[in-house]
């Protein structure tokens, strides 16, 4: 029985607890109903909200539209009458234009009608000129009685008359103005660098003079059976001649070296007063000794004059060597320290290598120094110094080139031949033997006595000028500008001369009567 009680109470419970269920599932199914219900209605109200929000955005958004593409289309208008307006300026231009090459074009028709107007104007005259010419022609036959071939000679000697008074003319121009844009920059660097450049020149000779204090000494430089004077000769290889000269002992020699050594020992051993062989000996020695040391100091002193460095000590004493040696009367190392000066002027004045240009011409005549000694060409001996004693190429071309035996390979070679030029052609530099000088101008003269037309020739200004008389009824004044050129280039071509020689051609008339 309690069994049953049990099972009837558990089936009990089980019915209450599914109607409890029942209900509450009911309950709940009805607040949901409510909830759907009134989340329906929010739903309606959100979406009927976000269709009003839209059409506001939408007719928002139209108006923004429409507003735009007003704007966009007033912009659009702006621009458009902007451009309308551009293009009427360009058509108005464009038609101004045309109007203008119109204009040009009715002018320039107007001026071919002229021109062809003129043109048979000229061609008119051209047809009357001719026949004026064959009138001419014949009037000229019927009065000279000159046959065609001679007419033609007659016209061809006219015209020959023009072209040369056209060449004579054009010669003259172009001489004028070549002197005048060429010459004029030249002169300047010339003189400009001979200006700043002085040097002394000394005209050297083969003897020198020692004064005696009394003719007493003579007789004991002459010794006893004259073997002082033999033996001072043999050891300096010089001539001496003790003459009538009061007080006066003269030293004769080539060798100016030779004849330097003899003076100083003589002058020690006049001074000393022991005059005998040994002490003769002894002096010479000295002497010697001397001038080396005197050498080496002129080479020194004249590489550091012109302030060159570097050189080889050999080439230092040639150049010490060449006070003593002359060319022309011009002592060469003078002469080569004054090419070196205006070597360095012009080259700096030409924008070159300074200290290339005067080292170039400080070397260019040592070959000199050893010519007396060497056989050969003092050209050809000085570029084998130089090459011996590692210089430069511009160097070695230099002394090859300065007296033009091969062509100049660099601007400096041209400079220094130039220089030494002027050195050598400077008044007084250089002195020339009477026969040479007199050779000279005899051959000047000669060569312009040869001109067909000349009467007499005169060589002037030491041969610096010829001045040329000619016959007037054989030269005309064309023919004189035509014969000066001739002369000057048969002038360079056969003499060689320092310098430059002006030629001067002169013409003229005399007409002589008497009163009687």
């Amino acid at each position: 029985m309690q069994l049953i009680s049990i099972i009837i109470a558990i089936a009990l419970a089980l019915i209450v607890g599914i109607v409890t269920h029942f209900v509450t599932i009911s309950n709940l199914k009805k607040d949901a109903d409510s909830k759907i219900g009134n989340a329906e209605s929010k739903a309606r109200e959100i979406i009927d909200d976000a269709v009003k929000t839209a059409e506001t955005t939408k007719k928002e958004a139209l108006l923004e539209v429409k507003e735009e593409s007003i704007k966009t289309k007033n912009e659009l208008e702006k621009e458009t009458k902007e451009r309308r307006a551009e293009l009427q300026s360009y058509e108005k231009r464009v038609l101004a234009k045309e109007a203008s090459v119109d204009k040009r074009t009715e002018a320039i028709g107007q001026r071919e009608a002229r021109f062809t107007a003129k043109e048979e104007q000229l061609r008119q005259k051209e047809l009357k000129v001719e026949e004026l010419n064959q009138k001419r022609v014949q009037e000229l036959e019927r009065i000279s009685g000159l046959t065609s071939e001679q007419a033609k000679e007659y016209l061809l000697k006219t015209v020959e008359d023009d072209v040369k008074h056209d060449t004579a003319k054009m010669i003259k121009d172009l001489e004028t103005q070549a002197k005048a844009d060429a010459d004029k920059k030249a002169k300047e660097y010339v003189v400009s660098a001979i200006q700043r450049c002085a040097a002394d020149h000394v005209a050297e000779t083969t003897i020198s003079v020692v004064q005696l204090p009394s003719d007493e000494m003579k007789g004991r430089i002459i010794g006893r059976e004259g073997r002082n004077i033999r033996t001072l000769e043999t050891l300096t290889g010089v001539e001496l001649i003790i003459d009538d000269t009061p007080e006066a002992v003269v030293l004769s020699g080539f060798d100016p070296i030779r004849r330097e050594i003899a003076r100083i020992a003589l002058e020690r051993l006049i001074v000393d007063g022991r005059i005998h062989p040994a002490r003769i000996e002894e002096m010479v020695e000295k002497a010697q000794r001397e001038v080396e040391t005197m050498i080496r100091e002129e080479g020194e002193a004249a590489a550091l004059e012109v302030g060159v460095t570097g050189i080889h000590p050999e080439l230092i004493r040639l150049l010490g060597r060449m006070k003593f040696r002359t060319s022309y009367g011009q002592n060469a190392l003078k002469h080569s320290v004054e090419v070196a000066q205006l070597s360095g002027l012009l080259a700096g004045e030409i924008g070159l290598d300074v200290r290339m240009a005067k080292r170039a011409g400080l070397l260019h005549d040592i070959g000199k120094s050893i010519d007396h000694d060497v056989e050969g060409s003092h050209i050809q001996i000085g570029a084998d110094l130089c090459r011996k004693y590692k210089e430069s190429a511009t160097v070695i071309n230099t002394v090859e080139s300065h007296h033009g035996d091969t062509e100049p390979q660099t601007l400096i070679a041209c400079v220094v031949q130039a220089a030494d030029t002027i050195s050598a052609a400077r008044p007084g530099a250089r002195r020339e033997t009477i026969e040479t000088y007199t050779n000279r101008l005899k051959q000047l003269e000669e060569i312009t006595n040869q001109f067909k037309g000349v009467d007499k020739s005169f060589a002037i200004q030491a041969g610096r000028e010829i001045r040329v008389m000619v016959v007037p009824e054989q030269v005309t004044d064309d023919d004189m500008v035509l014969m000066a050129r001739d002369i000057a280039k048969q002038i360079e071509f056969e003499l060689e001369y320092p310098g430059q020689i002006k030629v001067n051609v002169i013409r003229e008339s005399r007409v002589t009567d008497y009163a009687k």
